[in-house]
C-alpha cells in the first residue's frame, strides 16, 4: 500500500521494524536503512539502474536480508509543492515497487540532494567522492526526515 501521509504509514507498522529509504534517480537508486527503533538512518548502497525487474530483484534481496518492514521513497516535488514529470516518474516507480508487498511512504525530498551536497562540499569531498556518496546519503537524509516525523 502506498501512503502520502506519515501517520497512515506509521499506523501500518504498529510494531515498527526496520525501514528502507530510497532516493530514486534516473541512473541510480540510493538506499538507506534505519534500525528497528527508528533512531537513525544510515546509508546502505547505491545501485545502478538497469531495468525495473533487475532493480527490484536487488532491492527485494536487500530488503529480505535486512528484514525491512516498510519503504520511504523520496518524492521530488517542485519548489512550490506541485508535481513535475520527475515526480510522476517516481510515483510510477512506487506503484511498481508496491508489488513487493511492503508499505510505502512518499516523502517530500525537495532539499535532500542539495543538503547532502552542501555537507560533502563542506567536508572537502572530491567530485568523484561526492558522486559516489550523494545518492545513498540523500536516501539517508530522506529516511531520517521521515522517521523523525513519525516518532
Amino acid at each position: 500500500m502506498i501512503y502520502s501521509a506519515a501517520p497512515d504509514f506509521r499506523a501500518s507498522l504498529p510494531d515498527r521494524g526496520r525501514l528502507a529509504g530510497l532516493d530514486v534517480g534516473t541512473k541510480t537508486i540510493g538506499i538507506a536503512i534505519c534500525d528497528a527503533g527508528w533512531t537513525i538512518a544510515s546509508p546502505a548502497e547505491t545501485i545502478a539502474r538497469v531495468k525495473f525487474t533487475v532493480d527490484t530483484a536487488k532491492m527485494r534481496d536487500l530488503f529480505a536480508a535486512q528484514s525491512i518492514r516498510g519503504v520511504v521513497v523520496g518524492l521530488p516535488l517542485n519548489l512550490d509543492g506541485t508535481d513535475s514529470p520527475r515526480t510522476q516518474s517516481v510515483r510510477a516507480f512506487s506503484r511498481n515497487l508496491d508489488a513487493l508487498g511492503l508499505p510505502i511512504l512518499l516523502w517530500d525530498e525537495r532539499w535532500s540532494t542539495a543538503a547532502v551536497t552542501r555537507t560533502l562540499l563542506a567536508a572537502d569531498a572530491s567530485r568523484a567522492r561526492r558522486a559516489e556518496l550523494v545518492d545513498k546519503l540523500a536516501a539517508a537524509y530522506i529516511l531520517q526526515g521521515a522517521i523523525d516525523g513519525m516518532i
